[in-house]
Parts: structure tokens; C-alpha cells; sequence
């Protein structure tokens, strides 16, 4: 574990911004497992940088306008449609 330990007030914090209720346990064990991976990004900063090519080329190939299904087509395996549109589920 990274000599800049994580604090169990830290991991409250972060518990409470993602609305997640921790036990003290919990942010005892989490505490250590956030120190963990800290050192792990510590680990790739330390990571020497390659050489790279300066140019970028879009590799991309260019839209094609080609024939598509009608709409009767399209609709005909939806399990529900409304109106000419497909019909999802509600969403509260």
C-alpha cells in the first residue's frame, strides 16, 4: 500500500457524492483498496512515453448513401409499434 494512504473521512466522501452507504468495515476495507489502486496509477505515471507519429490520418471511410429498409420493412419484427414508430417501454 502507498505511503499516501487513503483516509476512512476520504472514502465517506466518496461514498456519500456516488450515494452509497458504507459500514465501518466497509470504509475500512475500501480505504485500503483505494490506497491500492492510487499506487497502481502512481505505477503507470512512472511508465516512460514512446515515440509517436505526429500526423494523424482519419482512417475513416466516407458516407455512402445507399438503399434502406421502408418503414413497413423495418417495423415488421418489433414486438409493439405506435403510430408508425416502434413502441418501447415506459420509462418513469
Amino acid at each position: 500500500m502507498s505511503d499516501d494512504a487513503v483516509s476512512p473521512e476520504e472514502v465517506r466522501h466518496v461514498a456519500e457524492l456516488a450515494r452509497v452507504d458504507l459500514a465501518d468495515d466497509e470504509v475500512d476495507r475500501f480505504a485500503g483498496q483505494f490506497a491500492d489502486i492510487l499506487e497502481y496509477f502512481e505505477t503507470l505515471d512512472e511508465v516512460p512515453e514512446v515515440d509517436r507519429e505526429a500526423d494523424l490520418a482519419n482512417v475513416m471511410r466516407p458516407d455512402e448513401e445507399r438503399a434502406s429498409l421502408d418503414s413497413e420493412e423495418a417495423l415488421r419484427n418489433a414486438p409493439e409499434t405506435e403510430d408508425g414508430y416502434f413502441k418501447g417501454p415506459n420509462v418513469s
